[in-house]
């Protein structure tokens, strides 16, 4: 019996608009549990008696073993069928979420959201590949966008979710609510979605899919610990030891065998790696710099976490509007990738260094930052991914899915720790006391003016990480765009 071939007829499929929307509900319950958890920690704190490292756990667990698996899932994507594999990630993020709303130890949640880890890892590939299935080329920008401003809305609103179920119901419920959304993911894959994979049907590369797999897990490991370990700690500098050693023998493994897991001859093509340096940058920027501005808002200018979640969210309805409206396509098209990436980080740089110098004078330089920022990222990030999976052939859809979600899980964790690192070396070089954070030296303040002083050292850094946030930005549109459009030259030149 032969291999289904991948849906890429010119019109399309028939009902990929109504398929779309089920995929982006899908995707969106994945980005929603990677927000949505962290307002639960005082109920969690106080209901299962969860100490620092469980809760510290109960949050890593779902993001390491996602971000380790992102690469093997695209490859089992391709070679067992997208749709098998859509239709597996929901059953195990249902069966997981399930799991943790009825968990009654820190234990089996943690056990409970690595589950959910491998579900997520399953459906943040499997929905992009087949997204590229399904729609015509020329429909491929559109829409990507749309499936990307699915991450955005779900970063807005995890927080503001999650602040709602807690108000009106126990914490389990926050996991629950999954249900009915798998269930309705579940059915319309079964009816809706066409079966697609690899033709050729390559043999399984299982070794490489357990070093891909140690590897990056070990290395989103020393990322994680390392703000919090300090990045010479043992914890961090075995971890990094462990990812540098495993990757390498990965790379070495996939360039000697005939049947890779990733073929290192896409790192040949100059769009691919213009798109992968682009897409590492913007999300180091955007990871980290969101992350300063969360402490911005409730540190420095005294915002509740809830007001703080409901003044950010312009950016993401920003991206949100621009890309469900076709708007942003449309002005991709019209500049082409390279300059549409290369714009679109600019705004974005703008917006960065904009939140950087005009936050403290009030929240309209923060709404001016956040609006450019969310313009620019509605324009770059699709045309980022598109760069990123046109540059793959449609039989390895899967794997640039992988691709695309490994580089930024690393950018934004990148970020996070880099841009933290910074802000916190300025403001110990400036604090008048010996603290390892605002809050502890805010603590051995002697007096109101020492603490002003010290609320003013922790505004300093946060402006001075910013700004280098804005800096990678910028040089990531510049590297990203002349990358492209050297390869654009080169193809127009065969």
């Amino acid at each position: 019996m032969s291999a289904p071939a991948p849906v890429t007829v010119s019109q399309g499929h028939p009902q990929r608009w109504l398929i779309l929307g089920v995929i982006c509900l899908a995707q969106l319950t994945v980005v929603l549990d990677n927000t949505v958890l962290n307002v639960a920690i005082p109920s969690l704190t106080r209901e299962l008696g969860a100490a620092t490292a469980d809760i510290q756990w109960m949050i890593n667990a779902y993001s390491l073993v996602q971000s380790g698996l992102l690469l093997t899932a695209g490859s089992a994507a391709d070679r067992y069928g997208r749709k098998k594999m859509l239709i597996a990630g929901l059953a195990l993020f249902g069966a997981g979420s399930l799991a943790a709303g009825l968990a009654d130890s820190t234990g089996q949640l943690i056990a409970a959201r690595a589950g959910m880890g491998v579900g997520g890892a399953l459906l943040l590939t499997t929905t992009l590949a087949v997204v590229m299935q399904i729609f015509a080329p020329e429909e491929h920008a559109r829409a990507i966008g749309i499936w990307a401003a699915v991450n955005a809305l779900g970063f807005a609103c995890g927080p503001l979710l999650g602040g709602f179920m807690l108000d009106h119901f126990w914490w389990g419920a926050i996991f629950l609510i999954n249900l009915p959304v798998v269930a309705l993911g579940l059915v319309a894959a079964v009816t809706l979605v066409p079966e697609s994979k690899n033709p050729r049907g390559d043999r399984p590369d299982l070794l490489g899919a357990l070093l891909s797999t140690i590897g990056m897990a070990s290395l989103v490991f020393a990322i994680i610990s390392g703000p919090e370990h300090g990045w010479t700690s043992s914890r961090v500098l075995t971890s990094a030891a462990v990812a540098v050693a495993v990757l390498a023998g990965f790379a070495h493994w996939e360039s000697r065998i005939p049947y890779p897991m990733l073929d290192l001859h896409f790192f040949r093509n100059q769009r691919f790696t213009g798109a992968i340096a682009g897409a590492v940058l913007i999300t180091f920027g955007m990871g980290g710099s969101l992350f300063l501005l969360t402490q911005h808002m409730q540190f420095v200018l005294g915002y509740s976490p809830l007001e703080a979640g409901l003044r950010t969210a312009p950016l993401a309805l920003a991206i949100v509007a621009l890309n469900f409206s076709g708007v942003a396509a449309k002005w991709a098209a019209r500049l082409g990738t390279p300059a549409a990436i290369g714009v679109g980080m600019t705004l974005m740089s703008g917006g960065l260094a904009s939140i950087a110098l005009l936050a403290s004078g009030g929240y309209a330089g923060t709404l001016l930052g956040l609006l450019l920022i969310g313009a620019g990222a509605a324009v770059a990030n699709p045309a980022m991914a598109h760069a990123i999976m046109s540059s793959i052939p449609p039989e390895k859809a899967g794997i640039g899915a992988g691709i695309n979600g490994t580089v930024a899980e690393f950018g934004q964790g990148l970020g996070v720790a880099v841009l933290g690192a910074v802000l916190n070396s300025r403001f110990a070089a400036l604090i008048p006391v010996a603290a390892s954070s605002l809050p502890a030296a805010l603590e051995k303040a002697g007096s109101a003016e020492e603490q002003g002083k010290i609320t003013d050292a922790f505004a300093s850094g946060l402006e001075s990480s910013q700004l280098v946030g804005a800096l990678a930005v910028l040089l990531g549109g510049v590297v990203a765009a002349a990358l492209l459009r050297r390869a654009e030259r080169q193809t127009q030149g065969r």
